[in-house]
């Protein structure tokens, strides 16, 4: 029985060839543009409206929208590719001091309408504060919709959707979040 024969690597023209092309394709050219641009509207425009307390450390890839209407207290801690988005007119984030988030939380005051027959990005958004009290820990990917209030000291799951308020020092999990025990 004859072997197959084993693909054959391309000559090393070829390969030149294939990553010049891939060098100097114009969309790869432009992207770090793109990407200075995507860190100045969602990262740096923000952070410089937000009012941030003493101490705290936010990750250079989180990302911010409406930042006149966020506040951090002292000592917060924001993880890589954590979103904290403020409405656009009323919607506010109010954090306490030496809160913690997690990598890829997310944390929005705002959310779309419900309303049948219409599409949903054509629908006004309800904008409600979101309040963390201080010392709190917001795992890895956690969501907190609007209106949510968390007590001091809670610990949100990784992973968990928060829709509803939190009292002080619960710890919560799941889909959507449900008290799973107190800390103390």
């Amino acid at each position: 029985m004859p072997q197959a024969e084993a693909p054959r690597k391309p000559g090393l023209a070829r390969r030149v060839i294939r990553a010049a092309r891939s060098f100097l394709h114009p969309g790869v050219l432009l992207h770090p543009f793109r990407m200075i641009h995507y860190w100045g509207y969602s990262h740096v425009f923000p952070r410089a409206e937000m009012t941030l307390g003493r101490g705290c450390r936010i990750a250079p890839n989180a990302s911010f929208r409406n930042g006149s209407r966020i506040t951090l207290g002292d000592g917060v801690q924001v993880g890589e590719t954590v979103a904290l988005w403020a409405g656009r007119s009323s919607g506010r984030i109010i954090v306490g001091a030496r809160t913690t988030f997690g990598p890829g939380a997310f944390v929005t005051a705002a959310d779309y309408g419900l309303a049948a027959g219409q599409d949903l990005t054509d629908q006004p958004m309800a904008e409600r504060d979101i309040t963390i009290g201080a010392g709190c820990w917001i795992g890895a990917k956690a969501v907190i919709t609007a209106g949510v209030t968390l007590g001091d000291g809670a610990v949100v799951g990784a992973g968990a959707v928060v829709t509803r308020d939190v009292p002080a020092g619960a710890i919560v999990g799941g889909v959507p979040a449900r008290v799973l025990r107190q800390r103390t």
